[in-house]
C-alpha cells in the first residue's frame, strides 16, 4: 500500500504513526499518574480519619520506618499536589498531539487528493459518520 504513496505523502505517514505511537504513550502515562494520584488521595483520606497519635509507618524501598502523623500528611498532600500537576500536563501534552495529529491527517489527505476528506469540523477523528 505505501510502494504507491509518492514520498512526502510516505514521509506523512509514517509521521502520523510516529505521532500515534507518542498518543499511545502520553495516554498509558496519563493513567498511571490517575491511578497513582486516586490511590493518593485516598491514602490522604484515610490518614484524615486516623488519630493524630496513632504509631504509623511507611515504605522506604524494602523498610517500613516510622512516621509521625503530620510528616506523613506533608508527604502525601505534597506526592497529591505533584500528581495534579503531572495529570494536568499530561493532559495538555495529550491535547497538543491530538491537534497535530489532525493537522499532519489533513495535510495527509490533501496531498492525495483529498481522499476521505470532511474530518476537520470535530474534535475527535474517532467519532464515525454517525456521529454523536
Amino acid at each position: 500500500m505505501q510502494g504507491n504513496l509518492p514520498p512526502e505523502a510516505q514521509e506523512k505517514l509514517e509521521e502520523l504513526q510516529d505521532l500515534q505511537e507518542t498518543a499511545q504513550q502520553v495516554a498509558t502515562q496519563k493513567q498511571q499518574a490517575e491511578t497513582q494520584l486516586a490511590e493518593a488521595e485516598s491514602a490522604l483520606d484515610a490518614l484524615e480519619d486516623i488519630d493524630e497519635d496513632t504509631g504509623m509507618y511507611r515504605q522506604v524501598g524494602e523498610l517500613l520506618v516510622e512516621s509521625d502523623y503530620d510528616e506523613a500528611y506533608d508527604d502525601l498532600e505534597e506526592k497529591v499536589d505533584n500528581l495534579e500537576v503531572r495529570v494536568e500536563s499530561l493532559d495538555k501534552q495529550e491535547e497538543r498531539v491530538q491537534e497535530q495529529f489532525e493537522e499532519l491527517q489533513q495535510e495527509l489527505q490533501q496531498m492525495l487528493g483529498g481522499a476521505g476528506g470532511g474530518g476537520a469540523g470535530g474534535p475527535s477523528p474517532d467519532v464515525g459518520p454517525g456521529g454523536d
